[in-house]
């Protein structure tokens, strides 16, 4: 039964079996209420990434081997790299600059997770993957054109400077786990998770373009050779998330 809130979209079943080998998503709601919850060995629960905050409410979870909930952020994309340069035709004409990398995509955070439980049963560590995602890593910079040769009446061409590059992207923050239930279960519910949600690593600075040839010339009458772009700077690393257990 599908029941819909201002702001939420909640999934509300009576017993929620998920299959040896299956998965369970979201989908499009953040708050999924089973007063079973029977999770087979090798199954999963994927959360919705899209929303900040999921919640997860069960009177009784039964957990078999091999399980896990996945929320974890995504890995931002690579900067878009820079164009190269132009190599004119003709005599004594210099190549233009490469163009700047761009800045990679931040990594995704991963989701906040609310956990309410009164009962749980526990055959192996149960997986809680809330990493935040890597970022992304700096565009390279476009590579400097090539300058002509000169002529009699004309020194060769200049080499274009290599473009800048595009510095990487800050990795994502980690999700947070709340556990909220009984006082007699936080042993056990300490000792059988497995919690992932360190923040995502940082995206790497991409690399300068190369600088363009100059044009060679008679009598010694050569272009000057380009410079060069600069490296990108690393990103950020992202904060960790946080665990903690309340009491009912």
């Amino acid at each position: 039964m599908l029941v819909v809130f201002v702001g939420h979209a909640q999934i509300h079943v009576s017993k929620l079996v998920i299959k040896k080998g299956e998965s369970f998503s979201f989908s499009e709601s953040d708050i999924v209420v089973a007063d079973t919850l029977i999770m087979e060995d090798s199954s999963s629960i994927v959360l919705n990434r899209l929303k900040k905050e999921n919640y997860l409410h069960t009177k009784l979870m039964i957990v078999g081997k091999n399980c896990s909930i996945q929320g974890n952020g995504l890995k931002g994309g690579p900067g878009r790299p820079g164009r190269a340069g132009a190599s004119p035709l003709g005599p004594c004409k210099s190549g233009t600059n490469g163009a700047q990398g761009g800045r990679g995509l931040d990594g995704t955070s991963g989701v906040n997770l609310f956990l309410y439980l009164d009962k749980v049963t526990i055959t192996a560590p149960l997986t809680i993957d809330l990493r935040g995602g890597d970022g992304g890593v700096g565009g390279k910079g476009g590579d400097g054109g090539t300058g002509t040769s000169g002529t009699v009446h004309c020194k060769g061409g200049d080499g274009g400077f290599g473009g800048n590059a595009g510095n990487g992207a800050n990795g994502g923050t980690g999700g947070s786990l709340t556990i909220q239930c009984p006082v007699n279960l936080r042993e056990k519910v300490e000792k059988n998770l497995k919690v992932m949600n360190s923040g995502g690593y940082l995206g790497k600075g991409g690399r300068g373009g190369y600088p363009g040839y100059a044009g060679s010339g008679p009598n010694r009458q050569n272009g000057k050779p380009g410079m060069p772009g600069a490296e990108g700077l690393d990103g950020g690393l992202g904060k960790n998330g946080t665990v903690s257990i309340v009491h009912n």
